[in-house]
């Protein structure tokens, strides 16, 4: 599976917009966040001036993300789960967010609560530098 422009900038904008959920952008979650840009192709320029200014950013609107495929959503999914995890920490607006976008991709509610149950159950299994996404990347 390919992964177009427009999934790659939804998937990046995604991870943003959770980030920015909990008004507070651990050092974890900046990591992720470039990892993941910078394997999607995104500029270093680029994602380091939109993280330094993440938290004030006022456009970036908190509308759930629509991705081309449900196969790339689900990844983004498992990714996000991974990344609200990233500070220890599952706050509920993360969670929240990451169920809106998943109605809004068509994906079964089963399967997004067997994988929120997952993530909370194995905590520190978790490895930060292995994400969905790159499956397909």
């Amino acid at each position: 599976m390919k992964i177009n422009d427009r999934d790659k900038s939804s998937y990046l904008k995604g991870l943003l917009i959770l980030a920015k959920r909990d008004k507070v952008l651990a050092e974890s979650e900046e990591q992720i966040i470039k990892d993941i840009a910078s394997r999607l192709g995104f500029s270093s320029d680029f994602y380091e001036y939109t993280l330094q200014n993440l938290i004030d950013n006022e456009f970036l609107t908190e509308e759930p993300v629509l991705f081309s495929d449900k196969k790339i959503a689900q990844l983004f999914i498992v990714d996000g789960f991974k990344l609200a995890h990233s500070d220890s920490h599952l706050d509920e607006r993360e969670i929240s967010w990451l169920q809106d976008t998943a109605i809004k991709n068509k994906i079964d509610m089963e399967w997004f609560n067997s994988k929120l149950k997952e993530i909370k159950s194995k905590p520190n299994q978790l490895s930060l530098n292995e994400f969905a996404l790159y499956s397909i990347i």
